[in-house]
């Protein structure tokens, strides 16, 4: 990374505590020990507090995928709930964590206490899983959707700068992958867990989603007492006020260039809600379809950590490029390739873009950003492309209704192809600092 992205990282001492390498003590005398930031000591390079850091995010995300993958069915089949309420409930929800990150974000700048929002962001969530099993009516669902959503909102921004200011200087591309990485693994092992469980408890939603609770407050319990703030070994500009004009001028032109490629990007990968109503419409059984994220999610958590990392040593553009023509490819795949052969390659081709983009568009944004202003910057980094995603994911559907699978398909083929187009012609500042770290 450049120099300006790491106030504040060089200072620690390279001492080994007693406890397990960079992890948080847990005495009294905590705030004698080494941070966790570029000196601490690390596993394959990378401090401690990012390997717990996606294990939070891991842990969590088998607690929110144990739910999710069965959560339209219940609501459904168990709440007598209509497919017009369950796409205004997820709608309403998305929208509220996009939202939500902006606030979180500029107050994590604000404060300096990202690990406490984060904390704050996963608590709040954790608390949600156990109305889901004790949920009699839609309302309770409705509420509980909503506030788990708040929770990934407040925790989104604020961790990934949290993650940025952990990262030793010229690995944030591998300490993005690393986490990604992790929280892929999450979304792999969920839907896993809700059919073995769905299977062992005999289609029982309400006992599946009770095992969901465990891992949720696990990662509450894991990101108080193995995450520390890094120090500073120099103090940050104050910010008065992150979302004011004059400090969103200040995030620079080639952040907001992250923002516009990844915009477009995002427009052109829909949600992966469209890889079901393919296979739906290929003809998988019902019981086998949430194996399609599964899979997808398998090849994703395989690539990104790699990806991640190889960002650091070449060029994260050329990288991008990269996914983007593999996107093309996965959709050209999904629209034109017929039966299942065409569904598994589109699914891994699919996995493999995102694992090649989305830890390295994280690492842009620490790359392109003052210190001072990562919070907000991750903040409406994820406005913009929640935003994105939801309009992709409408335009979607609309294509899909009038004109059927292959044109949705083909539509985002002509998305990807317009961002690399972006990519190419954007000046050469931008490739110079968003590129290979320092």
């Amino acid at each position: 990374m450049t120099g300006q992205t790491n106030q504040g990282e060089a200072g620690a001492e390279p001492q080994i505590p007693p406890q397990m390498p960079g992890l948080a003590p847990l005495g009294p005398e905590a705030d004698d020990e080494p941070d966790q930031g570029a000196g601490a000591s690390s596993w394959r390079g990378l401090p401690a507090g990012i390997w717990a850091l996606g294990l939070v995010s891991m842990l969590m995300d088998i607690s929110s995928e144990m739910i999710h993958a069965l959560l339209p069915v219940y609501l459904t089949v168990g709440l007598g709930a209509t497919a017009l309420a369950v796409g205004v409930i997820e709608g309403i929800a998305e929208a509220t964590a996009a939202i939500t990150k902006v606030f979180s974000g500029a107050l994590s700048d604000l404060t300096g206490k990202r690990k406490q929002l984060a904390a704050a962001g996963y608590g709040l969530a954790a608390l949600t899983k156990p109305v889901f099993p004790l949920a009699s009516s839609l309302g309770w669902v409705v509420a509980a959707r909503f506030v788990d959503r708040v929770g990934k909102g407040i925790r989104g921004a604020p961790r990934d700068a949290l993650v940025a200011d952990l990262a030793p200087e010229g690995r944030s591309g591998a300490a993005f992958g690393l986490r990604q990485s992790l929280d892929t693994l999450g979304a792999f092992f969920g839907p896993l867990l809700a059919i073995g469980l769905m299977w062992l408890f005999s289609d029982d939603f309400r006992s599946v989603f009770w095992i969901a609770v465990i891992p949720a407050f696990a990662a509450f319990c894991l990101i108080l007492l193995a995450v520390r703030e890094p120090a500073r070994a120099h103090p940050l500009r104050k910010v008065a006020n992150p979302l004011s004009m004059r400090e969103l001028r200040r995030l620079g032109a080639a952040y907001w260039a992250v923002v516009a490629i990844a915009a477009v990007f995002t427009m052109a990968r829909f949600s992966e809600a469209f890889l079901i109503l393919r296979a739906q419409e290929t003809g998988v059984e019902l019981m086998l379809i949430p194996l399609v994220l599964v899979g997808m999610n398998a090849v994703y958590a395989l690539s990104a950590w790699p990806a991640g990392a190889l960002s650091d040593r070449m060029s994260g553009p050329a990288l991008l490029l990269g996914g983007l023509g593999i996107l093309v490819l996965a959709d050209i795949v999904l629209a034109l390739l017929p039966g299942l052969p065409g569904l598994g390659v589109g699914i891994a081709l699919w996995g493999l873009h995102m694992g090649l983009t989305q830890g390295i568009l994280a690492a842009m944004v620490a790359r392109t950003v003052p210190q001072e202003l990562r919070g907000t910057a991750y903040g409406m980094f994820n406005l913009v492309t929640g935003v994105a995603l939801l309009l992709a994911s409408m335009l979607a559907g609309l294509l899909w209704e009038q004109f059927g699978s292959q044109a949705t398909f083909l539509a985002g083929a002509g998305f990807a192809a317009l961002s690399a187009i972006g990519l190419l012609i954007l000046p050469g500042k931008f490739h110079a600092v968003s590129g290979k770290a320092a």
